[in-house]
């Protein structure tokens, strides 16, 4: 089977405008199908673009430096294209090499009749959800929603608070006394935070039985993370940006600067360097915890992985309201008891929505 063409899509992706912290999300993006073809008819499909960055923003390096190295080759030897597509991403976003990544994955699980996460190792078949949340104006906003989740059966909830540390702290409170001991919450403080003020919220919240503390500090940083993690009870949960992506998280393990790693298909640039950081941190007995992927197919993605390996207790929807859900036939959906299921279909086995897509193209490019 050989690779003859890689084309994306880029059509309208509208949504009402919402933030966490400085970071700005939604109005009029551009989100884009990048489909592998092969001689064999079978095609694999990935969405590239988030709903704060979009495709048309990605897409130009991916076809004018990826695009060429894959044609003629076999879209199974995954690994030997993901490592070329690795050595270029200086010039290419790590997102733009995610997509193609993933839709090797899917073309390799189409021609095997298979799940990706089947490929991979299948773990488990379901695991919890939880409600990750925008940015809320009051610390009662954010109680509200936590115990609207929990009446709809989620059994967990992440805060992305206002990055100002008393103000996170009384959000952090208003939470849990809103929700009791019932729920699991998490607090992602999105590196707002110097060193002492990341001690003051951690000391809190470790008082309050958060199950875990995200990203406090800059993502660079990990002389201090180092030093927090000495000072702190409550695990810690970082790499989420590590720079090197996979060939960071070694330096991370080894100098013990976190608890817990971090990752996603767009953010680390696949399926392929996630199940290797999975892989790595389950050797040394640590959690690897999935990020949201940031549009629907890589979720999708991102749940494959999830089902695949040992040491990844949630999935995160983010945010809770559901705008980043967009694309798809039919999305991926939480029950009643706060669990997402393993995909059954073969490769990423969750179904385009075309007439959407063709209805609002604004670009092929080829």
């Amino acid at each position: 089977m050989e690779i003859t063409d890689l084309t994306v899509t880029l059509f309208k992706w509208p949504s009402k405008p919402w933030r966490t912290g400085r970071n700005q999300f939604g109005g009029e993006r551009q989100l884009g199908v990048v489909t592998v073809h092969t001689d064999a008819g079978i095609e694999g499909h990935a969405f590239l673009g988030s709903s704060n960055q979009g495709a048309d923003e990605l897409v130009g390096p991916l076809m004018t430096q990826l695009k060429p190295m894959l044609i003629g080759r076999n879209p199974l030897d995954i690994g030997a294209l993901w490592q070329e597509m690795w050595r270029r991403h200086r010039l290419v976003s790590l997102r733009a090499i995610g997509a193609v990544d993933v839709a090797l994955w899917d073309v390799a699980g189409k021609a095997a009749g298979l799940p990706i996460h089947r490929l991979l190792g299948t773990c488990k078949h379901q695991v919890p959800a939880y409600a990750s949340s925008a940015w809320l104006p009051t610390p009662e906003a954010y109680a509200e929603e936590a115990q609207h989740f929990r009446s709809l059966g989620w059994t967990a909830y992440k805060v992305h608070p206002h990055g100002t540390p008393q103000e996170d702290i009384e959000i952090c409170r208003a939470i849990r006394r809103a929700v009791g001991d019932e729920m699991v919450l998490m607090l992602d403080a999105m590196w707002a935070y110097s060193y002492e003020d990341a001690v003051r919220v951690g000391r809190a919240i470790e008082e309050l039985n958060y199950f875990w503390y995200e990203d406090p500090l800059p993502e660079e940083d990990i002389y201090n993370y180092i030093k927090l993690r000495q000072k702190l009870d409550i695990p810690l949960l970082c790499t989420e940006y590590a720079p090197g992506g996979l060939y960071a998280m070694a330096q991370w393990v080894h100098q013990q600067a976190t608890d817990i790693l971090r990752g996603d298909v767009a953010v680390v640039g696949g399926i392929t360097p996630l199940v290797r950081i999975a892989h790595l941190a389950e050797a040394f007995h640590m959690k690897c915890e999935l990020h949201h992927g940031g549009n629907s197919l890589n979720n999708v993605a991102n749940l494959h992985v999830t089902m695949a390996i040992p040491n990844c207790d949630y999935y995160e929807v983010f945010p809770a309201s559901g705008a980043n859900k967009y694309g798809l036939v039919q999305d991926i959906e939480v029950d009643d008891k706060g669990m997402v299921y393993a995909p059954e279909g073969p490769g990423l086995g969750y179904e385009i929505d075309w007439d959407l897509v063709r209805r609002d193209t604004i670009q092929v490019l080829r």
